[in-house]
């Protein structure tokens, strides 16, 4: 399974490098406008429409690959803000752990507690230097390393999105590496193990 997406991604690799034409500019312009519409339905209160996004509104392969493709761009778009909290908390791991992030972000989204934006999510707390996601309160570089997993990374993005992803956590808000033991994990239920990771939820409901 993982060989297979590796040789998928090395593919999509291939569009994702800085191609400088109008098309891939046209391209990126229509992911991240259909992203912002896609963002606004998965926040929607008290329940958004689990079905998956007619094809005329999603995201297209071709079209995700063409947002950042450098992996160096400014944090302020829901694909970029998605793709590179999947890399940087899952790069190197197993497609379900990758997938679950994404899970987890999208859960976030909209929940009480929680901003409605994509970006808001993974930067939220970072004003106070507690950050949810510790890769962007670490102090290092958050610039893209490699290539092929960045580009499996916005696959994956393109498809919690696109409401195309089954949620592998069973309505998680809240995950840590299966190494470490915080205290924060024990207010809450765990759902699930899945990969390097453990993932858990409210005592009072799942996320929506």
């Amino acid at each position: 399974m993982r060989l297979h997406w590796i040789a998928s991604c090395l593919a999509l690799t291939l569009l994702a490098g800085p191609v400088f034409s109008a098309d891939q500019e046209q391209q990126k312009q229509s992911a991240e406008s259909k992203a912002e519409v896609l963002e606004q339905k998965a926040a929607e209160k008290p329940s958004p429409d689990p079905t998956p996004a007619p094809k005329s509104q999603a995201i297209t392969q071709s079209e995700v690959q063409a947002v950042d493709p450098a992996g160096v761009a400014p944090m302020d778009d829901a694909i970029t803000c998605l793709a590179r909290t999947i890399y940087w908390e899952a790069k190197g791991k197993d497609t379900a752990d990758m997938e679950a992030v994404a899970n987890v972000v999208m859960n976030r989204l909209g929940h009480e507690g929680f901003p409605d934006k994509v970006c808001g999510v993974v930067k939220q707390g970072s004003e106070t230097k507690s950050c949810q996601f510790s890769w962007w309160c670490d102090g290092k570089s958050d610039s893209v390393q490699e290539e092929t997993h960045y580009a499996m990374a916005k696959e994956i993005a393109r498809k919690a999105l696109n409401k195309e992803l089954p949620d592998r956590t069973g309505g998680a808000l809240y995950f840590h590496d299966r190494t470490v033991k915080p205290d924060w994990a024990k207010q809450y239920i765990k759902t699930v193990d899945i990969g390097m990771f453990q993932f858990y939820k409210p005592h009072n409901g799942d996320a929506k």
